[in-house]
Order: C-alpha cells, then structure tokens, then sequence
C-alpha cells in the first residue's frame, strides 16, 4: 500500500499541499464561529423582540384609546337614552295626574250630588231614612259577630 497520501511528506508545500491548523486550532476556530453567529443570533433575535415588544404597545396604546372613546360614545348615547326615557316617563305622570285629578272632581261632584239627594230624601221621608238606617245597623251587626 504504497498510496501518495499516506506518506508523512504527503501534504508537502511542493505537492500542492500546506500543513493545515492543527486540531486544537481548527476547533478554537469554530468555537469562535459558533460564539460568533451565537452572538448574531441572539442580536438578531433580541432586535426581532424588541420590535414585537413596540408593536404590541403600539397596539395596546392604540385599543386603549378605540375602548376610551367607545366608551365616551355608549356614555353619551346611555345618556339620550336615559334623558328621553326621563321626558317620556314625566310626560305620562302628567297624563295620569291630570287624569287622576279630573277622576277626583267628578267623584267629588257626585258625592256632593248623592249627598244633596240623600238630604232631601231624609228631610221628606224621616220615618222611612230611620227605620232604613235601624235595619242596615242590624244587618251590620250581625255581620261584624260572625
């Protein structure tokens, strides 16, 4: 087996060859590359953080004020709301009190009618108004044992 390379002389400077790093360098040299490119990638990957973390407060900033002046626009149309349900609510306590008032003149004005009649009808017919009231008292009282 006698093969070119296998000679000790075979990475000689006149066959083409230079006697490379040794081991201990190579692996020197790529432990710098890899803390290198480590380093770059970390760079890279803080820069890419950095801009995701502005984003997102960018975004956040941005949905806070959308929520401030939604909440500024239900507050206002809230308060229409409560102010015309207010006016119609006031409006129909006006009808039932001016309905309830005229209900009072008219029931006064018949108590007074039916007391005017019972008057007269007393004033024509005593004996009949105490005998009605003597039996009406009876019946009462009967009732109130019960």
């Amino acid at each position: 087996m006698s093969d070119a390379f296998s000679a000790t002389n075979a990475l000689d400077p006149e066959a083409g060859f230079t006697r490379g790093p040794s081991v201990g360098q190579a692996a020197n040299d790529l432990r710098a590359a890899a803390g290198e490119k480590a380093r770059e990638l970390a760079n890279t990957a803080s820069t890419q953080a950095q801009a995701l973390k502005d984003k997102a407060v960018e975004t956040a900033q941005h949905l806070k004020e959308v929520a401030a002046d939604k909440a500024v626009q239900f507050k206002q149309v809230a308060t229409e709301k409560a102010e015309a349900f207010k006016s119609a609510a006031t409006e129909k306590a006006q009808q039932f009190r001016s309905a309830a008032s005229d209900q009072w003149h008219d029931t006064r004005d018949k108590a007074k009618e039916i007391h005017v009649t019972a008057e007269d009808y007393i004033r024509q017919h005593p004996t009949k108004a105490v005998l009605g009231a003597l039996g009406v008292g009876f019946l009462v009282g009967l009732i109130v044992r019960r």
